[in-house]
């Protein structure tokens, strides 16, 4: 009995962590972006706005979040930094001089979607590798970005 408990156990940790591996960061912020991309496109420029600025949203959770910016670099939507809005990152650089944002609209605009590495300094002062998805609105002049920090 013994032994088939621990058999049992076995098998439902491979189950459970294989799971919890399947979909992954990277596969979160495509979908996110996609989805919030598609809802701009469908429902207006004001509910996009809306669903992605809520913090407990659809479009945040614990590993991403969707930020919204048009092709000059202005931040239409950012659920947990709303200071940023309204405010032009174009010229925002990280830790190594990549000007992030300008690749962000360089992606969106020749590609239509693509991913961005560049780094992040966290509220507390740490540097991490960063991977961001972007995705452009199809017919518009801006585009939907998630990004998660590279383990």
């Amino acid at each position: 009995m013994k032994k088939l408990v621990v058999c049992f156990t076995l098998i439902f940790s491979c189950f459970i962590l294989g799971n919890a591996m399947a979909g992954g960061p990277e596969e979160e912020c495509i979908a996110k972006s996609k989805e919030a991309a598609q809802l701009v496109k469908d429902k207006g420029l004001d509910a996009g706005v809306t669903e992605i600025n809520k913090k407990d949203g659809k479009f945040v959770s614990a590993d991403t979040f969707v930020i919204l910016f048009n092709f000059e670099g202005v931040v239409l939507a950012h659920p947990t930094k709303p200071d940023t809005i309204g405010k032009n990152r174009m010229k925002d650089k990280d830790s190594k001089g990549k000007a992030y944002y300008q690749e962000y609209v360089e992606v969106a605009k020749t590609k239509g979607s693509g991913w961005v590495e560049h780094m992040w300094v966290s509220p507390d002062k740490k540097e991490f590798q960063k991977k961001t998805y972007v995705q452009r609105v199809e017919g518009q002049d801006m585009a939907v970005c998630a990004g998660y920090i590279v383990k």
